[in-house]
């Protein structure tokens, strides 16, 4: 009947909050499928067909010239899974919970978790998918050579980065303008097929060329993830340091709205979905 509240201290707070983004990630890697193993599957094929698919293209048409000194297929996959982290992310933070869900109902459950645990769970998700077909391929086809994997890797995460950024913007316009959105972020992830530069090298690319993708955070990412990747390849037109403001400054203003989104919340937006 009575209840005498408690101040809770920093650590426990932290705790608590690692605790529900632990279980909320459990649940989101179950969403698709109520078997877990299935859903990295699902994410495995996606990676694998879509790494056949621009290998076929990139042969077909002759292109492999244009590609990097050394492993073809370590070209083709340092920038489909840079983009498919990004692209798989962005989708997965628009598509959390809002202000307005009915987990919001369940305290101490916020936004700030839902955010999280959707981008944690996407990067869980394409890490494992990306880890076994590496695997696959060292053991079954090629033993290549990685020559910074810890730098490649950083650059995996700062895509995952940006598709937070991003995503945290447009789920906080959502609300407001839930169907432009939706296109919104189809048109993003679509354009990124080619605007992402997995295709090509920032250093082959003209100057007239250049300058119609180094507008792309996710561009300078992919660059650099193959300077990390290739022993031979040095990117003179790719900054990580232009990446990472650039996605900083997207989730700062992603969060202001998402803040402002929040307190101006209504259960009326519901029906409007």
């Amino acid at each position: 009947m009575f209840y005498k509240s408690r101040k809770e201290t920093g650590l426990e707070a932290a705790v608590m909050m690692a605790e529900l983004t632990y279980h909320s990630i459990a649940r989101k890697i179950r969403n698709t499928h109520g078997n877990a193993v299935l859903s990295i599957l699902v994410n495995l094929m996606q990676l694998m067909i879509m790494v056949i698919a621009f290998y076929a293209m990139f042969t077909l048409l002759g292109l492999r010239s244009v590609a990097v000194r050394g492993d073809f297929m370590l070209y083709l996959m340092s920038g489909i899974f840079l983009y498919m982290t990004h692209a798989k992310t962005l989708g997965a933070v628009v598509g959390s919970e809002g202000p307005t869900s009915a987990m919001m109902l369940h305290a101490p459950m916020n936004t700030i978790i839902a955010i999280m645990s959707s981008a944690l769970s996407a990067l869980y998700l394409q890490v494992l998918a990306l880890s076994l077909i590496l695997f696959i391929y060292y053991m079954g086809f090629n033993k290549f050579v990685i020559e910074d994997a810890a730098g490649a890797f950083g650059m995996l995460l700062l895509a995952w980065f940006g598709g937070l950024a991003i995503g945290t913007v447009l789920l906080a316009l959502k609300p407001w303008f839930p169907a432009a959105v939706q296109i919104i972020t189809l048109i993003y992830q679509r354009a990124n097929m080619i605007a992402s530069g997995k295709m090509f090298l920032a250093n082959s690319l003209p100057g007239f060329m250049l300058a119609m993708f180094d507008w792309n955070p996710l561009f300078h990412a992919i660059d650099q993830a193959r300077g990390f990747v290739f022993i031979n390849y040095v990117p003179r037109y790719s900054s990580i340091k232009y990446a990472l403001i650039c996605y900083g400054v997207i989730l700062m203003l992603g969060l202001i709205g998402e803040f402002y989104t929040r307190r101006h919340s209504s259960l009326s937006w519901g029906a409007r979905r």
